[in-house]
């Protein structure tokens, strides 16, 4: 799943953009086909880590760099002759390191931002190893010490994990206090479409009623929902 670039990280620009983070699901439709619910955790966190700015070089935010420089690295065989180039064999070796410096991290600067960042990374590739138990247990915990923000994102990404375990009124729930009570990183247009994304495969008509408000707006919140609403079976 492609990234956005380190300078990218430090503007203001994207992390006013936090709110605006459709037209990143759009890109990656292959990888939500893929993966399902899963894969929305995992675009929540890349989306969520837009904020996070550096302003002084600690010793936190260079731990943070690293882990994040390995979560990046590709995966495959380096082009023959490359000196430069460092990429993981395989896609469980990269994933056993990436969950060593995440959990590191998180252990020695505990209730730091960096600490809660790393929280969300190491519940995405959890997930993703279809580890759903843990991602759970993780997102859980972010959710329940982190601020007001880093815990909305957590708390959106516990619901699509919940869906994808079958918990639906659990998802339900979390998604639907989050529309309720919308953050800067989780708009209430944003919880909307979770949920009926979440729903349309379990409970389509509850689905289509959340839809039908949200395909007749404007912008990017208006086209995700008319791609959801043509996947609805008919009435």
């Amino acid at each position: 799943m492609a990234r956005i670039t380190r300078k990218e990280l430090k503007t203001d620009k994207f992390a006013l953009e936090v709110e605006h983070t459709f037209s990143f699901f759009e890109e990656h439709q292959q990888e939500i086909a893929r993966y399902g619910g899963i894969a929305l955790v995992v675009v929540v966190l890349a989306a969520g880590f837009y904020v996070y700015r550096q302003h002084q070089h600690t010793a936190r935010e260079a731990a943070l760099a690293h882990a994040l420089q390995i979560q990046d690295t590709p995966v495959g065989t380096p082009p023959a002759g490359s000196t430069t180039i460092t990429m993981f064999p395989t896609e469980q070796v990269k994933d056993d390191a990436a969950l060593k410096v995440f959990s590191d991290l998180r252990s020695k600067y505990s209730g730091s931002d960096e600490a809660e960042i790393a929280g969300y990374y190491l519940g995405g590739i959890q997930a993703g190893q279809g580890k759903l138990a843990d991602a759970e247990k993780t997102f859980r915990e972010v959710a329940e010490k982190g601020n007001e923000q880093y815990a909305s994102l957590a708390k959106l990404s516990l619901a699509e994990v919940y869906f994808a375990q079958g918990k639906v009124d659990q998802g339900r729930k979390i998604f639907e206090d989050l529309i309720a009570h919308p953050t800067v990183f989780v708009s209430k247009d944003q919880a909307q479409i979770g949920l009926a994304r979440a729903l349309l495969p379990v409970r389509p008509e509850e689905a289509r009623k959340i839809l039908e408000p949200l395909k007749n707006t404007s912008g990017a919140a208006a086209q995700i929902a008319l791609q959801l609403y043509s996947d609805l079976p008919p009435q």
